[in-house]
């Protein structure tokens, strides 16, 4: 096995193509997941919007809806001749209110759907009640008698421990070696206990699981196993349709839509394209971006015959900037769903990732994470490499390009400490100049 994907003539190929693409290769209603979950999770964060507005005054003028703008992306971040395959847009999830990442719906939807479980267990919630009774002492009280526990590299524990500690939940966070140190103080300044590993994101999720098991008042978010993070990920399709709906954009078969999003262990990623196939079906086309030595999904699509292969098992080292996508196996919950429905995977180099987050700056004034900045890899591989204008030919989409739409999906950055975020843009630079020599 490659550490990449490799063409016929040896050379490095960033994109690789789902062969398994719109087949009938998995079951429709695989772990019980269907669209009406994805819907009631729209409707749970709904109910509690009133009681998050209290939490944190951030989300005033949302009116407790955590969601971030649809922006324009000038062309000439992917490429000088970019423009050429039509219109660019940012889904800035590096904006997402409180949590600061994709990982916020996801993760807060699950502690909610906790919270709402404790609730009405103990009665907190009568027949008409508001949910911003939740935020009273007696709410209180009741939910500090129960534990939140999550395994993560960052930005899932810091939706998940920032919610929880809110509420009232003692609330526990797991760090793999990955994690960043600001992630870290941040937690731990919202009254987060954070553990410690010197580990990859397997040994966090699992120490903190086993942890979790002996106590039977915790509640374990499994990012590899959760459906109510997917299901809460995915509401983000029916956000982004009412926002093209709100500019007048049309994604139909003569106008399609092109998603390049970030992938780790690929919940958040799962969750999103899942949504966007029900909303926009075979106009859309959803591909996963991972860094070249972190690239678990892409090893787990190329091999289907091998449940739970891990990037080690492919000769990969798991060592990259990207520190929320450094992630050994890909989900078992999610890799099933994702064989008929993602278009493929890019594999992103370091020097990529470091040039983006700073192109992204300089061309487009958004402050992302190396990790979101992964997204520009994929909209470069499809319009640049010949994978993807086999791609592109094979589903006739070649001479739709003009009136297509493009979606760079930046899932983090914006919370990040200024000298560690300047650092980084110089090295983006730097990174620039090389791949520009």
């Amino acid at each position: 096995m490659s550490r990449v994907v490799e063409d016929r003539s040896g050379t490095t190929e960033p994109l690789w193509v789902n062969p398994e693409y719109g087949t009938k290769v998995t079951l429709a209603d695989h772990a019980n997941i269907t669209i009406s979950d994805v819907i009631a999770a729209q409707e749970r964060l709904a109910r509690f919007a009133p009681l998050l507005q209290k939490l944190f005054p951030e989300l005033a003028a949302s009116g407790g809806i955590v969601e971030s703008p649809l922006l324009p992306l000038p062309p000439e971040v992917i490429a000088p001749d970019a423009a050429d395959g039509g219109t660019f847009w940012v889904k800035s999830d590096h904006q997402l209110a409180v949590a600061g990442s994709v990982k916020a719906r996801g993760g807060f939807h699950e502690v909610l759907e906790f919270a709402e479980k404790v609730a009405l267990r103990h009665g907190l919630l009568p027949e008409g009640a508001s949910y911003e009774t939740l935020g009273d002492s007696a709410a209180r009280d009741c939910f500090a008698q129960y534990e939140v526990a999550v395994g993560s590299t960052g930005n899932l524990g810091m939706s998940i421990g920032i919610m929880s500690a809110a509420l009232g939940f003692k609330a526990t966070v797991h760090m793999s070696s990955e994690a960043k140190a600001w992630k870290k103080r941040t937690l731990r300044s919202h009254g987060v206990t954070v553990h410690e590993y010197a580990g990859d994101y397997g040994l966090a999720v699992a120490s903190g699981r086993q942890i979790a098991e002996q106590n039977p008042q915790c509640h374990f978010v499994d990012d590899e196993h959760s459906t109510s993070l997917f299901n809460g990920y995915a509401v983000a399709a029916f956000r982004l349709r009412d926002q093209f709906a709100a500019l007048n954009v049309t994604v139909d078969a003569q106008h399609p839509l092109f998603v390049y999003i970030p992938c780790g262990v690929g919940g958040a990623p799962g969750g999103v394209c899942y949504g966007l196939k029900h909303v926009f079906g075979a106009a859309v086309h959803c591909f996963f971006v991972e860094p070249v030595d972190s690239s678990c999904f892409l090893v787990q699509m190329q091999n289907p015959d091998q449940p739970g292969i891990s990037i080690y098992d492919a000769g990969q080292h798991n060592q990259t900037i990207a520190d929320g996508l450094a992630v050994p196996t890909a989900s078992e919950l999610v890799y099933p769903l994702m064989r008929e429905r993602l278009s493929g995977i890019v594999v992103a180099t370091e020097d990529r990732m470091y040039s983006d987050v700073w192109r992204l700056k300089s061309m487009a004034g958004l402050k992302v994470e190396p990790s979101a900045a992964a997204s520009a890899s994929g909209a470069r591989a499809l319009l640049g490499t010949e994978a993807g204008r086999n791609y592109l030919q094979t589903h006739g989409l070649q001479a739709l390009l003009p009136q297509a739409n493009h979606v760079l999906w930046t899932t983090g950055g914006a919370l990040m400490p200024t000298d560690e975020y300047d650092a980084l843009l110089i090295a983006g630079e730097e990174a620039d100049r090389r791949l520009a020599a």
